[in-house]
């Protein structure tokens, strides 16, 4: 089989390539000035393809004798300056790859989306894979554009594209591979004082890869899935990174207007070119609600047994 893996180069891109193959060949969609470091060491060839969702001529012949893509490129932002690139990149970038897949004739389908693609309302506590899309000012940007991106996977489906759909939270890999879903680590190593009073989400990538392999192998197209560890409050979890790295934990709950002060504070700065601030005034509010994303479907499909989070701190911590 001849898999074609799109954000390859990325956190679970990287490792769903490592995963897959044990099931057949490996291809990667790359972008030309593309890092492969998180790809180094890997005991498996993988054929490298030139191009980007943005280019459907280039999809369409990556596509050429590939039975399975798996689309795990996406555009990861809460700036307001990226508002327009996330639906180029996450919604229109899905729609290419779907047509792609059409006019190249490859019938197989697993799409990488986001538990932020099953959206938030603030009377909801406990979201699963039957949960209904709604309008929400706890909505961000992100999550609509990876909303809009699943819509356009379930087109696919509909035209006769098996798919399965996987809604990761957010996933733990290493600490040193310098990706925006590990600077969560960076907070707790700058010994920052203050914690969210939320829920935080999270599954190790390892995990995540995995169940999605064993998915495909349990052939359950037509179905979506949350891929989830647990939900634990921020405060416990920073506090596990501190033990892990020797660090001190946060000890300070931040209010609602704490939170609010903040992320106006942020919206400032970036009006003053700091762009790298990972947060809004919706995702730091996201960042106070009790929420946990349920699994229960994993477990009904695999019965799977997860790493512990203190099992995958540690192998975070190893370079």
């Amino acid at each position: 089989m001849n898999i074609l893996i799109t954000g390859i180069t990325g956190l679970f891109g990287s490792q769903l390539a490592r995963e897959f193959s044990q099931l057949g060949s490996i291809h990667g969609l790359k972008k030309k000035d593309s890092s492969i470091e998180l790809l180094a060491g890997f005991d498996f060839p993988i054929q490298w393809h030139q191009g980007e969702l943005s280019d459907f001529e280039s999809l369409v012949e990556a596509m050429q004798g590939i039975d399975l893509v798996i689309h795990s490129a996406g555009l990861v932002s809460f700036l307001s300056k990226d508002k327009e690139r996330l639906y180029e990149v996450n919604a229109q970038g899905t729609a290419n790859l779907v047509n792609a897949m059409l006019t190249a004739g490859v019938g197989k389908l697993v799409h990488v989306s986001s538990v932020a693609a099953l959206g938030r309302s603030p009377e909801v506590r406990e979201v699963d894979e039957k949960s209904k899309w709604v309008e929400s000012d706890l909505n961000t940007e992100y999550a609509v554009s990876k909303y809009w991106a699943e819509l356009e996977a379930w087109r696919g489906e509909q035209e006769g594209i098996d798919l399965i759909v996987v809604n990761p939270s957010v996933l733990l890999g290493k600490a040193s591979s310098g990706r925006s879903s590990t600077s969560i680590y960076s907070y707790v190593l700058d010994e920052n004082r203050f914690f969210p009073k939320g829920d935080l989400n999270y599954i190790d990538v390892r995990d995540a890869a995995k169940i999605t392999r064993q998915l495909v192998e349990r052939k359950a197209w037509g179905e979506r899935f949350v891929l989830n560890r647990e939900a634990i409050p921020f405060r416990q979890f920073f506090a596990e990174i501190a033990a892990v790295f020797g660090k001190k934990a946060p000890t300070i709950p931040l209010s609602t207007w704490q939170v609010s002060l903040f992320s106006s504070l942020v919206s400032v700065l970036q009006l003053f070119g700091m762009k790298n601030i990972p947060l809004n005034k919706k995702s730091a509010m996201l960042s106070q609600q009790r929420i946990r994303f349920d699994n229960a479907k994993v477990q009904r499909f695999l019965d799977y047994r997860y790493y512990t989070l203190r099992e995958s701190l540690d192998w975070a911590k190893i370079p």
